[in-house]
């Protein structure tokens, strides 16, 4: 196995340096050409796909789980447009970010470089294979995708036509590798990997992030779970409010930006509780909420604490009634996860000060949660959202795997 993990990360780091060099139109090119390749060989990759979810199925997983697994024709086709819209962005790469001179006439600048080798840790979404190639080929990183074992046939398939796409168009061998073994032990092995990786990026259930951030002796971006919550304060449109957290809940349940928790006003409480609670059991919600939400919807499940902590990716929501925005925010800060929350109300004054004081990578106000997504803010595809304050922080596309480094201009300059 050593030989394996270090084979691919020594051919991960010559060709991060190729990379680094590369025109934006030749990366721009490969991105263009990946995309197309897999919708070509979107036939052999929903084949691929199937192995994967047929054995997770028999395995008696949760259709929500299941859900995250899938590749069709749309899937397929919206990794391609994720790419072209990469390739559309600009290139982050030799980007002067600023430049200033000194009394002394030394002239002192920032400029924008790649980070080298990225390695990316992550679960059960095949998805994330080509997100994560595209996003750190157009910032000149070379990538190294260990998924897991549930989506192994996928990404061996999804990877191998993007990194053959990606050569015939100019890029190194080794700019794109999956590990082609479902070994614990490789992930182990990646994970000390100093001299050759130079981020890792982990992609998955909290189980999984704890793990790699316990043992990782790489630089770790910590891409955190999604306990994310909506507060509908007194003064909201609870028509509004419904579609909203309907929305933020059901759309896509599976996913970390989903809403997890819901808190009330208890102003409103008895009039909106029966509305919105119906709206989320007729598609299937199973309710979970506090005793002043059961003591107004009586059969609503018990909430333990728990449950206030727990990321269900699934059809599950707790409810809780408070008194009022102070109360929201100090329970959002206490058992979220510093993802994504969002404020429902008609007060600016209200909102802003929701939005300074939660503590989470995206706040919203009057919005659904499901909008964390770096395609939905204008970055493309995304290689994860950051719930850490020190890198970067909420979704990270092509500049945020880039760091920066000091120029100095001199002309004989000596330091007195």
């Amino acid at each position: 196995m050593t030989s394996t993990i270090l084979q691919i990360c020594r051919r991960a780091k010559e060709a991060s340096r190729i990379l680094s060099e590369l025109p934006a139109e030749t990366k721009n090119r490969a991105l263009l050409s990946m995309a197309e390749a897999l919708e070509k060989n979107a036939d052999e990759l929903i084949k691929a796909n199937k192995r994967d979810v047929d054995a997770t199925r028999k395995r008696g997983a949760k259709e929500a789980f299941v859900d995250r697994l899938i590749l069709n024709q749309k899937r397929i086709s919206s990794m391609a447009r994720c790419l072209r819209e990469v390739a559309e962005l600009p290139d982050p790469v030799g980007e002067i970010v600023k430049i200033w001179t000194r009394t002394n006439g030394l002239i002192i600048g920032q400029l924008r470089v790649p980070l080298g080798v990225v390695a990316v840790i992550y679960e059960s979404r095949p998805d994330v294979t080509s997100d994560a190639s595209g996003i750190c080929l157009k910032s000149g990183n070379a990538v190294i995708l260990r998924g897991g074992s549930e989506a192994f046939n996928s990404n061996v398939a999804v990877g191998k036509v993007l990194s053959e796409a990606a050569n015939e168009s100019g890029i190194p061998e080794g700019a794109i590798q999956v590990v082609p073994t479902t070994d614990r032990a490789a992930a182990v092995e990646l994970m000390g990997m100093r001299e050759y990786v130079d981020a890792l990026i982990p992609r998955g259930g909290a189980d999984l992030i704890k793990a790699v951030v316990e043992n990782a002796k790489v630089p770790v971006i910590e891409t955190g779970t999604g306990n994310c919550h909506i507060y509908v304060e007194k003064d909201a449109d609870l028509g509004q409010a419904v579609d909203i957290v309907i929305n933020a809940k059901c759309q896509r349940p599976s996913v970390c930006n989903a809403a997890e928790k819901l808190l009330v006003h208890r102003g409103i409480a008895s009039q909106f509780l029966p509305r919105v609670i119906e709206a989320l059991r007729s598609r299937g919600v199973e309710v979970r909420g506090c005793e002043e939400t059961r003591g107004i919807v009586a059969d609503v499940v018990p909430a333990t604490e728990e449950d206030w902590y727990t990321e269900y990716l699934d059809l599950i929501i707790g409810v809780k009634v408070v008194g009022g925005e102070d109360e929201a925010i100090d329970h959002i800060n206490k058992y979220g996860t510093k993802h994504s929350d969002a404020i429902l109300t008609a007060d600016f004054n209200k909102a802003l000060r929701f939005i300074r004081r939660v503590d989470s990578a995206a706040v919203y106000w009057n919005a659904s949660t499901r909008f964390t997504d770096g395609n939905q803010y204008g970055l493309g595809a995304e290689i994860g959202i950051s719930t850490q304050k020190l890198h970067a922080r909420g979704p990270m596309s092509v500049q945020h795997l880039t760091t920066t480094k000091y120029f100095v201009l001199g002309k004989g300059h000596v330091r007195e």
